[in-house]
């Protein structure tokens, strides 16, 4: 089963509006969604072109189907991603997006 419409567009909008629009032309949030998984990257200009743009992957949020669940995952400094243990899986998106917001643990936002 695909990411849910509802809980897709959540993710998105709460993406966008993590950043004032007066300085989103130096910081973006944005929700990259990839099957059933939606990456949170936060992006930069690039230092050589100003026109390009630079990511750092945040957090990673999946949608298992089978079981209606949303479960957190952070990025560790080889690129990889791993199950936050600390955050139980949640048949509700927004308390994940809540738990990033609360910026309760520094792994994800640094």
């Amino acid at each position: 089963m695909a990411i849910p419409e509802l809980d897709r567009a959540r993710v998105v909008r709460w993406a966008e509006n993590q950043v004032p629009e007066h300085v989103r032309d130096q910081v973006r949030v944005e929700a990259e969604v990839d099957g059933h998984r939606i990456t949170i990257v936060e992006s930069h200009p690039s230092f050589h072109d100003e026109n390009e743009w630079t990511g750092t992957p945040v957090a990673r949020l999946r949608y298992t189907g089978t079981t209606g669940d949303w479960t957190l995952y952070w990025r560790d400094r080889n690129l990889k991603f791993h199950l936050y243990r600390d955050f139980p899986a949640t048949p509700h998106v927004q308390e994940i997006l809540d738990f990033l917001d609360s910026r309760a643990d520094p792994i994800f936002w640094g």
